[in-house]
This record gives C-alpha cells, sequence and structure tokens, in this order.
C-alpha cells in the first residue's frame, strides 16, 4: 500500500474512532447533566477523560499499530491534556456560562478542535517512531519461529 493510501486510511480510523469516542464523552456528558448537580463544566471534564482513554486505546492498536512503551504514551498523551483539558474546560465554561451557550454547542467545538489537535500530537509526537511497529514486530516473531 502506498504510503498516501496508508495515511488517508490512518486518518479516516482516527476520525471513526474519535466518532466513538465523543458518542462516549457525548452520552457520559449528558447522563451527567441530567442525573447529577454537577456544573456543565465538571460534566465535560468528567466525558472528556472516559473518551480519551477509549480513544488511546483503540488508535494505539489500530490506527497505529504502535508496540511503543504503553505507559510512556500514555503519559505524553496525558502531557497534551494537561494543556488541552484545562484550557478547554474553561473554554467550555466560558461559552457556557458568560456567552449563555448551549452546552451541546460548546461541546461540540471542543471536540472538534480536539480531533484536529490530537491527531496531529499522536501522530508525529506520541506514536511518530513506533508507527506499525507492532505489525513489523509480529512478522519478525513468527519469522524467528521458523
Amino acid at each position: 500500500m502506498s504510503d498516501k493510501k496508508k495515511e488517508t486510511l490512518r486518518a479516516v480510523k482516527f476520525v471513526l474512532f474519535s466518532i466513538s469516542a465523543g458518542l462516549i464523552q457525548a452520552v457520559s456528558i449528558w447522563l451527567l447533566e441530567t442525573f447529577t448537580r454537577f456544573p456543565s463544566w465538571l460534566c465535560y471534564l468528567i466525558g472528556l477523560v472516559l473518551s480519551v482513554l477509549w480513544n488511546f486505546t483503540l488508535n494505539r492498536k489500530f490506527t497505529f499499530k504502535s508496540a511503543a512503551n504503553v505507559p510512556v504514551a500514555m503519559l505524553k498523551v496525558a502531557a497534551y491534556y494537561a494543556v488541552y483539558a484545562p484550557l478547554s474546560t474553561l473554554g467550555v465554561k466560558f461559552l457556557t456560562e458568560k456567552c449563555l451557550w448551549p452546552p451541546i454547542l460548546a461541546d461540540g467545538l471542543a471536540m472538534a478542535l480536539n480531533l484536529v489537535t490530537e491527531f496531529l500530537y499522536q501522530r508525529f509526537f506520541v506514536f511518530g517512531k513506533s508507527l506499525d511497529t507492532a505489525v513489523r514486530k509480529k512478522k519478525s516473531d513468527e519469522e524467528s519461529e521458523i
């Protein structure tokens, strides 16, 4: 498969897994806003954490096919979210409380920004040097058994 096709497929997988993570985030936010008295920004933050864990797990295995050290990769993702989460949480809080945006619109904007920035961050920083190593590692393990 050509590099262009491989990267296009990688981006499509990332978007699809991110949509599933977005659904987890949206449902979590809705459930928390419906059944708790938590403020919108806290519901957003909890939903974000749940979606990050889901998205990281699927994308490491199926999109980036990385055999990189999982704790190190997760720490890199945690570093991204150490910056993104407070900024996006404050942004959602500002948009919902000061600008009176409906929470669903503020959450949607935050999720769209997250999709683009996280793909680039994971593709080039978290998994850049270990892309497709899980596949290569598996093939080399099979060859050593022969």
